[in-house]
């Protein structure tokens, strides 16, 4: 089977074309500032990132007749459970209108539109808004303010996946941690193959290279008042200026690593500091499950630092085993979920 997948990026469009789950073609295209200056919207940039796709399959000779199927990296959605869902005029209309601006927006757009030239079904997989939470993982302590599913779930459930597989299991039959380290962190408990709760990117856990992760709440609420920020920048100081970058002013763990090797001790308390929390909230997570985890699994591009690993499997390894599987294969994973849906091991859910 040749699956088309497709990743729009804040920068890049990520391409691949499996034959099942083995590239045949894959590329990053990067497209300039300046480029993605003239539209107003990433729902704009449609016409734009469709042209990269048919150049890239135009210049490795891919006649858009063999592709038996197209998937897109999904957006800003309204909650639903993981899985892989058809594309239909409900979600397109919904991802035009979306709540939060990403180019994860026109991932599906472009997929059906594809799609629709050739006669395949168009899917979309795991997107940030899958929502398995138990509903006492809802209640946040304010009335006003209920916990949101927010995740880096496409990347989670591949780790998932690629598990269940090692150790011959169905994904139901399991009970996981999961910490996605990355730009941002999403730390999930999986019981009996659900999300039933996770400390999202942008609004708890711990900090991240560039995500604040949980703050002081009165100190953070004296601070918004003083900073004379609007809405929009604060949003964007803790989930783009924190963490790491806030304290080092980089966002980029290899020169944190360089920083610390050549005796920079305020970087090395930052670091320890990012580790101890991520270990945290991994314990913290195991409560849900009541203690009865199998194993912890590390993912994510942080997951191929060595000391981090080794920091935080040695503050977690007595609740269960640690497995790493670093790096962030969103082709892949997509390739695989709908891969997963043509052999028939899982059925397309509507989008409604």
């Amino acid at each position: 089977m040749k699956i088309l997948a497709i990743d729009p990026g804040s920068t890049s469009t990520k391409l691949g074309l499996f034959d099942d789950d083995k590239p045949i073609y894959k590329e990053s295209i990067s497209h300039n500032v300046e480029e993605l200056s003239k539209f107003s919207t990433s729902f704009d940039q449609k016409d734009f990132r469709t042209q990269a796709v048919l150049e890239f399959l135009g210049k490795n000779n891919v006649d858009l007749k063999t592709i038996d199927v197209v998937i897109g990296r999904g957006g800003i959605l309204k909650p639903l459970p993981a899985g892989t869902y058809k594309v239909n005029e409900t979600m397109l209309e919904e991802l035009k209108n979306a709540s939060y601006d990403h180019p994860s927006n026109i991932g599906a757009v472009i997929a059906f539109e594809i799609a629709g030239e050739i006669g395949v079904p168009a899917y979309i997989a795991d997107p940030v808004c899958v929502d398995e939470f138990e509903d006492i993982a809802r209640i946040s302590g304010l009335k006003e303010l209920e916990r949101l599913s927010l995740s880096h779930a496409l990347n989670i459930r591949v780790t998932l996946f690629k598990y269940a597989a090692e150790v011959h299991k169905g994904i139901s039959d399991m009970n996981v941690v999961i910490a996605h380290l990355g730009g941002g962190i999403s730390i999930t408990p999986i019981k009996n193959g659900k999300m039933v709760d996770v400390s999202g990117a942008n609004d708890g856990g711990p900090f991240s290279p560039e995500r604040s992760g949980a703050l002081p709440t009165t100190k953070l609420i004296r601070f918004c008042f003083k900073s004379g920020m609007k809405e929009k920048e604060l949003v964007d100081y803790v989930t783009k200026k924190g963490g790491l970058a806030s304290y080092l002013g980089t966002n980029d763990l290899r020169k944190v690593t360089e920083m610390i090797d050549s005796g920079d001790t305020k970087a090395k308390l930052v670091f320890d500091a990012m580790c101890y929390q991520i270990a945290k909230e991994i314990g913290a997570m195991a409560t849900v499950l009541k203690g009865n985890v199998e194993a912890i699994l590390l993912t994510g591009g942080m997951a191929f630092n060595k000391t981090l690993v080794s920091e935080v499997s040695e503050r977690v390894g007595w609740i269960a085993p640690v497995k790493v599987y670093p790096g962030e294969e969103e082709l892949e994973a997509l390739a695989s979920a709908a891969l997963r849906v043509l052999r028939g091991e899982e059925q397309a859910k509507e989008y409604a």
